[in-house]
């Protein structure tokens, strides 16, 4: 029964493929028996051999870059870009409450009608990551980024001319919110393919620049506005994305070899009860998230009585507690496990909206600037940190799609969520206190459904690194 089995091998039989790529036990030991038989076959068969039994460990390598770096100078620098990049778009996006308080002073409109541009603009920046992160394990990184760094520089030139409402929906709202939808999934998960080990300080380190556009971009108008006019000062933001994009395109490189076969969307992951779990969970906290950045300094300044300047003080100081509460959490994270940091904050986050509930005095708002800001960032850092750690089979390949069908699904809590607390207010007649137990409550739930992921994960082992 060896002979035969051999003889195919060498001699080109038809079967020989099947045998060479599905080696199983049976083969392998009737080679090798027949190997005993046969002494004294020469050195160049059993080289021979061996390279046929050593084919397809080789076939499968090729075209793979090998494991993640985690490191080095490609790496960091992938990171340092993508930093830039969610500089231009999250950074753009955080400072909304400095347009929403200018647009409503300068254009009386509601301020629930003019946060819709601002979930708009979020809803597109997430939503279209489903497509995105396909085309970008498809190898269409580059195609993407450019197409939105198109799509950015129309839509913030436009911008600063445009002095009606639906002139600011077209610009700020729908052609900034596809550039970003175009630029910040793909980016995220081109840096998640160069790190496992350190992925959670890396992300950490990209979504920081969401701090650094969201502390300058607002001095600038803060700046600016009063001396040059809304028209010059949005053109000069667009100056400086358009150089911050020059430069990400010369140094973003991808790592992967593309994915040409496979759906948009991965049905597969949803049957994983982690990544389902994670995905509510994160639904849950995104819709309560961007309420205090919209609406703080339309509190200070509508309930408390602060000037406009006070007001656009109030969001920085939020923002700017990002700068130690997006690395350090992160750092930690690599250590103990994202989903072990990220719990903790998702609760801080509901104790502080229902504590607003309290809040009569400017001091205390300040200290809720604090401490919400604080914990909110490290929600927003550490949540993609997690993404490639739910599946039983991780597979960096589908990193792209995987990150974007979660980034869709948060997409449509943060396009709700500002205006639903917009309408609450409206309702309770300028009181806050309806939107503030809402977002709580969201808070509270997200929580809880993190809590299930875990355990779906590892169970009741709560000193797990997860």
């Amino acid at each position: 029964m060896a002979a035969p089995a051999l003889a195919r091998l060498s001699a080109g039989d038809p079967e020989k493929d099947d045998i060479r790529q599905n080696p199983d036990d049976d083969d392998i030991e009737r080679i090798g028996e027949d190997e005993k038989e046969r002494p004294t076959k020469s050195k160049e068969h059993e080289f021979g051999l061996a390279k046929v039994l050593s084919r397809r460990p080789a076939a499968s390598s090729r075209g793979d870059p090998g494991p993640a770096p985690d490191g080095g100078l490609t790496a960091w620098t992938q990171v340092l870009c993508c930093h830039l990049t969610i500089f231009n778009t999250f950074g753009f996006f955080t400072s909304f409450g400095v347009y929403q308080t200018y647009y409503v002073n300068t254009l009386g409109i509601e301020p629930s009608t003019v946060s819709w541009i601002g979930s708009i603009q979020v809803f597109l920046l997430f939503g279209i990551g489903t497509f995105t992160g396909r085309a970008t394990d498809a190898g269409l990184f580059r195609h993407c980024y450019i197409a939105g760094t198109f799509f950015q520089l129309l839509g913030i030139f436009t911008m600063a001319e445009s002095t009606k409402l639906w002139q600011l929906f077209c610009s700020q709202a729908v052609c900034l919110g596809i550039a970003n939808g175009l630029q910040f999934c793909p980016a995220m998960a081109l840096v998640s393919s160069y790190f496992v080990k350190k992925r959670a300080f890396a992300l950490g380190v990209t979504a920081l620049g969401s701090c650094t556009g969201g502390v300058i971009f607002p001095v600038i108008v803060q700046q600016c506005l009063p001396r040059l006019g809304f028209p010059w000062t949005i053109r000069i933001i667009g100056f400086i994305m358009l150089a911050l994009n020059t430069i990400t395109i010369a140094l973003y490189r991808t790592r992967l070899p593309p994915r040409k076969a496979g759906s948009l969307v991965d049905w597969e992951s949803f049957k994983e009860a982690p990544f389902s779990l994670y995905c509510i969970g994160m639904f849950f906290a995104f819709w309560g998230l961007y309420f205090a950045f919209f609406y703080i300094g339309a509190y200070g300044r509508n309930v408390l009585g602060v000037s406009y300047q006070q007001s656009i003080n109030l969001l920085l100081v939020q923002v700017c507690m990002g700068f130690v509460f997006r690395l350090l959490p992160s750092y930690f994270a690599d250590k103990i496990g994202s989903l072990n940091v990220l719990i903790p904050f998702v609760f801080i986050c509901g104790i502080m909206m229902f504590g607003w509930i309290g809040i009569h005095s400017v001091g205390a708002l300040y200290v809720f600037a604090v401490v919400y800001g604080s914990a909110s960032a490290v929600i927003q850092a550490l949540w993609p940190a997690m993404i490639g750690s739910l599946s039983r089979t991780p597979d960096m390949k589908k990193a792209g799609v995987r990150m974007g069908m979660a980034f869709t699904i948060v997409s449509f809590s943060s396009f709700t969520g500002p205006p639903l607390a917009g309408a609450l207010i409206q309702q309770a007649g300028g009181s806050y206190t309806y939107a503030n137990a809402w977002a709580g409550t969201s808070f509270f739930v997200g929580g809880l459904l993190l809590v299930a992921t875990r355990y779906a994960l590892v169970g009741w082992d709560w000193r797990a690194r997860i």
